[in-house]
């Protein structure tokens, strides 16, 4: 059975930090494979935040680069991302994304 489950979402304010964690089991892994983080607001659409290829590549939203950090254990088959400077405009239900398996999504709240 896959699962993908995430956790580290709070209430924070703003400049202040986060990480969030995704653990994923039950995945078959071959080849490469993509996971990552995206976002929800309400009343936005979906947006892709951050990606990390099992080859160790990675890429992010214009609006999070040089905040947000990415982070994979392949050995652990989780994923991590580190939100640093966070912004009212960070908040939004976090969802983690391992090799097309969706996560129910955690939530961030920043706000003074």
């Amino acid at each position: 059975q896959v699962q993908v489950v995430e956790s580290g979402g709070g209430l924070v304010q703003p400049g202040g930090s986060l990480r969030l964690s995704c653990a994923a089991s039950g995945i078959a892994i071959r080849g490469i494979l993509t996971m990552g983080w995206y976002r929800q607001a309400p009343g936005k659409s979906r947006e892709r935040v951050a990606v990390v290829t099992s080859a160790g590549n990675t890429d992010y939203a214009d609006s999070v680069y040089g905040r947000f950090t990415i982070s994979r254990d392949a050995a652990k088959n989780m994923i991590y991302l580190q939100m640093n400077d966070l912004k009212p405009e960070d908040t939004a239900l976090y969802y983690c994304m391992y090799a097309a398996y969706w996560g129910q999504g955690t939530q961030v709240t920043v706000s003074s």
